[in-house]
């Protein structure tokens, strides 16, 4: 495990095209024995086009896709509305469903997906983010796994979303100034209160190489202090919206 961590870690902080970062995301399924993954994002702007990262059956995510179902999941409705892991599954849901996401979840059972594990993301940046990890069988092994491994899937989940957004949505515009991967996503995760150490650990970069960037950001966009770049920052999002 250890080593496919690495390996992680490695493709995330390379020039990783989405295949390898969808090879790499399976390779942690795998090895902690979770089955199938899918990462679902969208972009802050309303009408943002989702996106999906997975190893799921293309034809299910093609047909999930195609209809729309991203707006009736119930998978995804509870991921915008909490900031909290959840498991879920027919033996899950709190409420009724409506018809529509009883088929849906009908259909996915017809592909093997029938409960998961998903960790929502949320950010100024995202309108819908998700990492989940899901199986065909609601075995006890996979909700000890999951009750076991919940912190480092959560961890994994943030990882993987802090480099694929920046494929799925490469954008790093502030106040008209183009800023480079790492010093957007410095600011990024300076506008959400973290320090450059805690940056740093998110990133796996030092904390002097996190004030190097945003130091950087700083100097493009002609500001003195973070607060000011963070609110740059916090207007262009505002715009794009």
């Amino acid at each position: 495990m250890d080593r496919i961590f690495r390996a992680f870690i490695d493709v995330l902080h390379s020039n990783a095209d989405l295949p390898q970062l969808k090879t790499s995301m399976t390779e942690i399924a795998a090895a902690l024995d979770l089955g199938a993954f899918a990462y679902l994002f969208a972009g802050s702007q309303p009408d943002a086009e989702v996106k999906l990262i997975s190893n799921y059956s293309t034809a299910w995510t093609s047909h999930y896709l195609a209809n729309g179902y991203e707006d009736v999941d119930p998978v995804i409705e509870r991921s915008v509305g909490t900031r909290e892991p959840f498991e879920w599954g027919y033996g899950y849901w709190f409420r009724q469903l409506g018809s529509r996401q009883i088929q849906l979840l009908e259909e996915a059972a017809g592909f093997g997906i029938r409960c998961g594990f998903t960790i929502p993301i949320h950010d100024s940046l995202s309108r819908i983010a998700a990492v989940t990890f899901a199986t065909g069988d609601c075995h006890a092994k996979f909700a000890r796994c999951v009750e076991r491994q919940g912190p480092l899937l959560q961890f994994v989940a943030m990882l993987f979303h802090s480099r694929a957004r920046l494929s799925l949505a490469p954008e790093r515009s502030v106040s008209g100034i183009i800023l480079s991967p790492r010093e957007y996503e410095c600011l990024k995760w300076a506008s959400n209160g973290k320090s450059a150490w805690d940056i740093g650990c998110i990133l796996n970069i030092s904390p002097r190489t996190v004030s190097f960037h945003l130091d950087n950001a700083k100097s493009k966009l002609g500001v003195r202090t973070i607060s000011q770049a963070v609110a740059l920052l916090a207007a262009s999002v505002r715009f794009t919206a």
